[in-house]
């Protein structure tokens, strides 16, 4: 298999969709439609699969003890789902600096210590090269939602194991997949990272 082309098919703000051409394993010319964050191309396409787009961040409070996760209302989904604190590097923005500013803005809460981070990993790469950073951080504070855009919704909530158990048997709850993977390790031994 082999990509041979690419066309830009809409651009608006955070998105822009693509369709790939490439050469399937018979040999015959197949095409794919994606969406991407970059505005220069596919990362498949401009070599850039190594940079992330955004941050997910997976903290736990220093004094209660517990994971923080957020019930936020998501448009794409016209309603509430459970997740972790996450947003958009800003262009030269470190993943640290990312990591902590995303947290208070959704929070309220401060980092006090980066307990590791992974390497680049993909969200949904049928659909899309969207690529993030996901941090194990430590942090203190009481929640606030000060920082939230009139664009969002967010509640945060403490999580220890017996209730990630309970919140990942929850089916009528929508709640995002990296989230129910790290709190699904939780509640089975109360530890992350």
């Amino acid at each position: 298999m082999k990509l041979s082309d690419c066309t830009s098919l809409f651009k608006d703000g955070h998105l822009s969709l693509y369709r790939l051409r490439y050469i399937n394993r018979e040999g015959n010319q197949s095409a794919w439609t994606l969406a991407s964050r970059e505005k220069a191309g596919p990362k498949c396409m401009t070599g850039q699969l190594g940079s992330a787009d955004a941050v997910v961040i997976v903290p736990y409070h220093r004094e209660r003890r517990q994971l923080i996760i957020i019930r936020e209302f998501r448009v794409a989904l016209g309603g509430f789902q459970y997740g972790f604190p996450a947003g958009l590097i800003d262009p030269g923005e470190s993943v640290e600096t990312a990591v902590c500013r995303e947290l208070f803005e959704e929070t309220g809460l401060t980092v006090v210590r980066h307990l590791r981070h992974s390497p680049v990993v993909f969200t949904s790469s049928g659909i899309t090269d969207e690529s993030v950073v996901m941090a194990y951080v430590m942090c203190t504070g009481d929640p606030s939602d000060s920082g939230n855009s009139a664009s969002e919704q967010i509640e945060t909530h403490f999580v220890g194991p017996a209730e990630a158990e309970r919140l990942c048997r929850d089916h009528t709850i929508l709640m995002d997949v990296k989230t129910w993977l790290v709190l699904s390790g939780f509640a089975a031994g109360g530890f992350v990272g």
